[in-house]
């Protein structure tokens, strides 16, 4: 297989808006958003985590498979249940998030749970920072991250934050800088680096704090910005480029669907092309962030998650 994402997968409802609201079941979370829109780009995918052995993990586990991601890695437990969110979406399609979790069975992924040959088959493992809030999961992602360095995997990270999954904020910048400073690849929304610059250089400015990213082991840096512009860094240069301007209906897997994107395009590249070389270049990565940004795109424009992702011929 080729990428590897490791963490959450939950069950989204979302509301339709109306009076009296009800609210549809859609799979999600952000790793198994992002399994599947690099599956959907036709790259091979897996996902790894835990499911609760309820009526919504194997609805999950089911739908990754029927859009063709592996889930020879995926877990069962019957000591607690998959996690659910209900989404409400503002007339800008922009989300609000009630979380039923903790306790939640994806945060009982051990290290033990891991199996050797993931990590010799995969090319690309990818995380996010909702496998960071509570220690023994945060323990279970460190262990990733080094088995990932250690058989010479590619490592991204989305920061993601949803600070409401947090039980206390007391670790989370500590957690979270040190996952995204073992990555080579990490992925920041605007207000990302804004709570970052707040946390951890009250008193710098927002170039301190990209400058701080770039001089840990991380090669390329994103940052998105919704419908505004998406800056890229590395060490040897930085730039923008501008999205494709649609009608937003959802945003629920606009930043999956982007990293997702990333990853499958990415993967076709290191076919010809040492990753080192690929981060260097910057008509590469230019190449690299407007084929995310399609991706990104198109899935704003569409309702759900695993629905609204994007295939190659859908970006053309």
């Amino acid at each position: 297989m080729s990428v590897v994402c490791f963490g959450e997968a939950l069950i989204d409802f979302l509301s339709d808006g109306g009076t009296p609201e009800s609210f549809t079941k859609y799979a999600g979370g952000a790793p198994a958003n992002v399994s599947v829109a690099v599956a959907k780009q036709g790259v091979d995918s897996a996902f790894c985590g835990m499911l609760g052995d309820d009526m919504f993990g194997h609805f999950l586990k089911e739908e990754l498979s029927h859009q063709q991601v592996n889930t020879q890695y995926v877990k069962f437990t019957k000591e607690a249940k998959t996690a659910l969110a209900f989404v409400s979406l503002d007339a800008n399609g922009e989300r609000s998030f009630s979380f039923y979790r903790p306790p939640a069975a994806d945060l009982l992924f051990r290290a033990e749970h891991f199996e050797s040959d993931m990590f010799e088959q995969g090319k690309i493992l990818h995380v996010c920072s909702n496998s960071l809030t509570e220690k023994n999961i945060y323990l279970s992602t460190v262990t990733a991250m080094e088995q990932a360095k250690n058989h010479g995997l590619i490592k991204s990270f989305d920061m993601n934050l949803r600070e409401n999954l947090w039980p206390s904020m007391n670790h989370c910048l500590d957690r979270i800088w040190h996952i995204m400073t073992q990555a080579d690849i990490v992925k920041l929304s605007k207000e990302e680096l804004e709570f970052l610059n707040t946390h951890a250089h009250p008193s710098q400015d927002e170039q301190t704090t990209i400058e701080a990213i770039l001089n840990s082991r991380v090669k390329l840096l994103l940052i998105t910005d919704g419908a505004n512009d998406i800056r890229y860094f590395s060490n040897q240069f930085s730039g923008y480029i501008s999205p494709p301007k649609v009608n937003a209906v959802d945003t629920t897997a606009g930043g999956d669907a982007f990293v997702g994107g990333l990853l499958a395009e990415l993967t076709r590249k290191l076919e010809s092309i040492a990753f080192n070389e690929i981060v260097n270049n910057e008509a590469q990565v230019l190449d690299l962030v407007n084929f995310s940004a399609k991706c990104g795109a198109y899935a704003v424009t569409r309702y759900g998650a695993f629905a609204s992702l994007p295939t190659k011929h859908d970006i053309g």
